[in-house]
């Protein structure tokens, strides 16, 4: 098997990898917030509840996770399994917006106090105070660890493979199966780095152009 062959194979796994990322990244980041304001709720149960959710996801292995989602409804309920892909992109999108809703969270909390005052001594409404005082600076806070995370999403559409859907790392290991070929598992590392390369570049970027707001 030639190095162009097994070039177009991984890359045919790799397709797979970035459909992962761009969907649990597109779906997680808007749940997330919804899961922070939960999480901030003055109702205290559904503060609770939310709560707790985060604290069970975020203490659990993803890979875990996955498993659930695909064999638990058909062992508890006798549903028929979920695709594949579905099943991955439920379990994924649950487990970062889970993450992303404790940054956000982290974000709003790390505004002081005075600045709400502040909006409120010029009449402004608290939907107005966040969208004008607060979320600029939330933005500017959170990027550190949301890039730091989702670089991490990155290399976890590896765990993919643990019910058999052929992302990046389980196109290689078909390939050292098929034609005993040990490389292409190292040969994947490129794939990685060039994505987490581009993914550093951007958020990078990002923090550039937001140093004009000083907080």
């Amino acid at each position: 098997m030639t190095f162009g062959q097994v070039t177009l194979q991984l890359l045919e796994g790799f397709k797979m990898t970035g459909l992962i990322f761009i969907i649990t990244l597109f779906i997680s980041l808007p749940l997330g917030l919804v899961v922070t304001f939960g999480s901030m709720s003055r109702f205290r149960p559904l503060r609770w509840l939310t709560r707790t959710f985060v604290w069970a996801i975020r203490g659990t292995p993803l890979m875990l996770q996955i498993i659930v989602v695909f064999y638990v409804p058909g062992l508890l309920l006798g549903w028929s399994a979920l695709p594949r892909l579905t099943a991955v992109l439920v379990a994924f999108i649950i487990n970062y917006a889970a993450y992303f809703s404790e940054i956000y969270r982290g974000g709003i909390e790390s505004i002081s106090r005075g600045q709400y005052e502040a909006g409120q001594v010029l009449g402004m409404t608290r939907t107005q105070i966040f969208l004008k005082i607060v979320l600029m600076q939330v933005i500017k806070r959170i990027i550190p660890p949301m890039s730091n995370e989702i670089i991490t999403l990155v290399k976890d559409t590896s765990l993919a493979r643990v019910i058999a859907l052929v992302e990046l790392v389980m196109a290689a290991q078909n390939i050292v199966s098929a034609k005993a070929l040990i490389w292409p598992l190292f040969y994947i590392g490129v794939f990685y780095l060039a994505f987490c390369g581009i993914l550093t570049l951007l958020f990078g970027y990002i923090e550039k152009k937001m140093d004009y707001y000083k907080v």
